[in-house]
C-alpha cells in the first residue's frame, strides 16, 4: 500500500465533531472528487467517485450522520493502466441531492438563477477548524503524497484556476506553508516540497500517525548522509596525510642519500627517523611520540624545515 493510500486510511477514521467541520469535509471531498449528472425536470444526480474503499465508506457515513441521506455505493473497475476497483457514491433527486450541493457551496445562486461555483464557498471555511477540515476532505478526494524515502512532494489536483488558488489561500492561511500552482495539461496542481511543510501538512489534516513515519524516514536519511559525509571527510584525511607523508619521505631520503641523516640537526633527525618508522601515522600521532611530546605545528614546522634543506640539494 502507498504513503498516499495509508494516509487517507489513518483520515478516513477521524469524524469531525462539530457540525460545521463535518460539512466543511464533505464540501472539501465532493468540490474535487463529485461530477453532477443531470437527472430530468432540472435536477442533478451527484456522484462522487474514489479508488480507495476506506474513503468510500467513511463519507457514505459522514453525508448519513449529516445529511440523513443513505447514498448508493456501486463498485466498478478503474479505468486507464490503473487496475483496480472503483467506489461511487450515488446521491439521487429524492435525496435531496439540491440541498446538498446548495449546503457544501457548489450550487449557488446569481441574480435569480442557479450557478456552479468552482471555488471554495467562503462561508464553509470562516474557523480554523472547518479549514483543517475542509482541506482534509480536498486531499481524500484528490491528494497524491509521495513515499519520503523516495521524496517529498505532497499535491492536490484540482480542475480549475480559482480552486486551485483558494486551496493555495486555505493552505498558507495557517503558517506560510510555501504552497504554489502549477498548470498540468488541463488541470491545476497545488503543490508543496518542503519535508517541513508536508509534515505540517499532515498535522493539520489530523495525520499525526503518519506524520511520525515521515519524521522518521527524514531522521533516518539524514543519518545515512551525515555517516556518508564523515566517512568522506575521513578519507579525505587520511589521503592527505598520506600525501603528506609521502612528500616527507621523499625529502627525508633525498638528504640521506646526497648527505646522511646525520647531516641534520639532532631535533631534525629525530623526527626525520620518526617519520620513516611511521610513514602512515599523522602529524599529531607524531608530535605525541617525540619526547617531550609536541603539538602538530611544532612538528610540522620540523618538516618544513626539512624540506627546504631537501630543495637546496
Amino acid at each position: 500500500m502507498s504513503f498516499a493510500a495509508e494516509t487517507k486510511n489513518e483520515l478516513s477514521r477521524i469524524t469531525p465533531e462539530k457540525k460545521c467541520c463535518q460539512l466543511a469535509e464533505i464540501a472539501g471531498f465532493l468540490r474535487v472528487s463529485g461530477s453532477l449528472r443531470l437527472a430530468g425536470g432540472g435536477k442533478f444526480k451527484i456522484v462522487v467517485s474514489t479508488e480507495n474503499p476506506a474513503v468510500a465508506r467513511h463519507y457514505k457515513k459522514l453525508i448519513k450522520e449529516y445529511f440523513s441521506v443513505d447514498t448508493e455505493l456501486e463498485i466498478g473497475e478503474a479505468q486507464g493502466p490503473k487496475k483496480g476497483h472503483v467506489y461511487m457514491l450515488t446521491i439521487n433527486p429524492d435525496m435531496r441531492s439540491e440541498q446538498i450541493l446548495r449546503e457544501t457551496g457548489v450550487l449557488l445562486v446569481k441574480e435569480g438563477n442557479n450557478f456552479i461555483s468552482d471555488g471554495i464557498f467562503s462561508t464553509l471555511i470562516r474557523s480554523k477548524c472547518c479549514k483543517k477540515s475542509y482541506l482534509r476532505g480536498m486531499f481524500m478526494g484528490a491528494g497524491t503524497l509521495n513515499d519520503p524515502s523516495k521524496g517529498y512532494h505532497l499535491e492536490l489536483v484540482c480542475a480549475s484556476k480559482i480552486l486551485a488558488n483558494d486551496c493555495k489561500k486555505m493552505i498558507n492561511s495557517f503558517v506560510d506553508l510555501n504552497a504554489k500552482v502549477v498548470k498540468r495539461k488541463d488541470k491545476y496542481v497545488v503543490y508543496l516540497k518542503s519535508s517541513e511543510n508536508i509534515c505540517d501538512v499532515l498535522s493539520i489534516m489530523g495525520a499525526n500517525g503518519q506524520r511520525l513515519k515521515f519524521e522518521e524516514v527524514i531522521i533516518n536519511k539524514e543519518l545515512v548522509n551525515n555517516t556518508v559525509r564523515i566517512t568522506n571527510c575521513d578519507n579525505a584525511n587520511t589521503d592527505r596525510t598520506l600525501d603528506a607523508s609521502a612528500k616527507q619521505i621523499e625529502n627525508i631520503r633525498k638528504i640521506e642519500k646526497v648527505k646522511g641523516l646525520d647531516f641534520l640537526p639532532e631535533k631534525l633527525r629525530t623526527a626525520a627517523e620518526l617519520r620513516l618508522e611511521y610513514p602512515e601515522a599523522s602529524l599529531t600521532q607524531l608530535g605525541e611520540m617525540m619526547d617531550p611530546p609536541m603539538k602538530k605545528s611544532g612538528i610540522n614546522n620540523r618538516f618544513r624545515k626539512i624540506e627546504e634543506i631537501a630543495s637546496k640539494l
